[in-house]
């Protein structure tokens, strides 16, 4: 039974939510993983790399899934082994086990990111303006709202497998619920377009202005509580401070992304989204205080606020090739820094100390501002 654009709109908002909820369960609670496993930063960095390997290796197929069964079907696929994966993480009592874990994570995690992203952009097409920022906005503040609740659990004492397992049991109500209201349909497919090709130079372009924000983005989720236990050196109910703050002011600043993109176009604000991510870096570095450390890691939030949903709704319009592989050809190369730049972070920390690798991470929002230049 079709429903109202309103509808499908909430839905698919639900549905970031439900998805950003999974992810920041996960990354609020690698320090305690680091601490039970015994693990060095280069080592942690090592393990980190199985979330790019299930990830990356997903998403040609999660393209080619969208493409030929909708995204309706790979959404709802992607979200219940996202939350199924979590308790997998919590179980994992060696690092052969999370290897594995994380490799299937990653797996569901871009099932549900290709397919959510393609609903976003039918969506979108509906109300002929841009809404992808508040959808991924919904995403960072359900991220926010899963870093304020592990603060709560750690302070309580509540370990990561009952932390885990509360969240699964919360995600199958929900796709019991979002299941019948999301798009039954995605956009058809350009004449002519395959359903497997490369990237054109202008998709190539968004994926690498993806690619340098979200290798900062991807510091922020596995590094934030790391940095702020050891270089900060913050109390333990401290230590997700950070992370939270990073989550709030990316939420808060995808609110407004979309307004600000129609105010002063998509040039300038990738310019000063790249400003802001590398003047945040550089004053957690240079200030590594409670603070100043936190006060850093929210310019960070806000400078990666509009990039991803800009680029995101930029590849979906793609007049060469159907929205759900265009998404997948961006994320590829996007998604590359987002999960092997923390695994990056751990092994320069080895050779030499996690400032000195976020102070290298700040050149990726110089990028940015560089690169937002050439965009249309």
């Amino acid at each position: 039974m079709p429903h109202t654009r309103q509808t499908y709109r909430w839905a698919v908002a639900a549905s970031f939510a439900v998805q950003g909820l999974c992810f920041a369960s996960w990354a609020s609670r690698i320090p305690a993983v680091q601490a039970r496993l015994g693990l060095s930063p280069a080592e942690l960095g090592g393990v980190l790399l199985a979330l790019p390997v299930g990830s990356l290796g997903t998403l040609p197929l999660a393209g080619w899934l969208v493409s030929r069964f909708g995204s309706r079907r790979v959404v709802l696929l992607g979200m219940l082994l996202y939350g199924l994966g979590l308790p997998l993480l919590g179980l994992a009592a060696t690092v052969p086990q999370l290897l594995a874990a994380l490799v299937l994570f990653g797996m569901a995690g871009e099932l549900g990111n290709i397919g959510v992203n393609t609903q976003a952009v039918g969506v979108e097409a509906l109300y002929g303006r841009s809404i992808m920022a508040t959808f991924h906005g919904l995403w960072s503040l359900a991220g926010f709202a899963g870093a304020g609740l592990a603060v709560l659990l750690v302070g309580q004492g509540v370990g990561p497998l009952y932390h885990f397992a509360g969240v699964a049991l919360l995600v199958l109500p929900a796709l019991l619920l979002l299941a019948p209201r999301l798009l039954p349909a995605d956009a058809p497919r350009p004449p002519g377009a395959p359903l497997l090709a490369l990237p054109d130079r202008p998709l190539l372009l968004l994926g690498v202005l993806a690619f340098c924000s979200l290798l900062c983005e991807g510091t922020m989720f596995d590094w934030s509580g790391v940095y702020f236990r050891q270089v900060v050196q913050a109390p333990e109910a401290w230590v997700g401070l950070g992370f939270a703050a990073f989550m709030a002011l990316m939420a808060t600043g995808r609110f407004v992304a979309d307004w600000f993109i129609d105010r002063f176009g998509r040039r300038r604000t990738l310019v000063l989204s790249g400003l802001l991510e590398a003047t945040g870096l550089l004053l957690a570095v240079a200030f590594p205080t409670l603070w100043a450390a936190t006060l850093g890691f929210m310019l960070v939030g806000l400078g990666t606020a509009a990039v991803v949903p800009l680029v995101y709704g930029a590849a979906g319009r793609s007049t060469t090739m159907p929205a759900g592989m265009a998404l997948a050809a961006v994320t590829t190369v996007g998604f590359t820094g987002f999960l092997l730049g923390p695994p990056l972070i751990g092994f320069v920390a080895g050779l030499s100390s996690l400032r000195v690798s976020f102070a290298l991470i700040a050149i990726m929002g110089l990028a940015v501002a560089a690169l937002g230049r050439k965009v249309a």
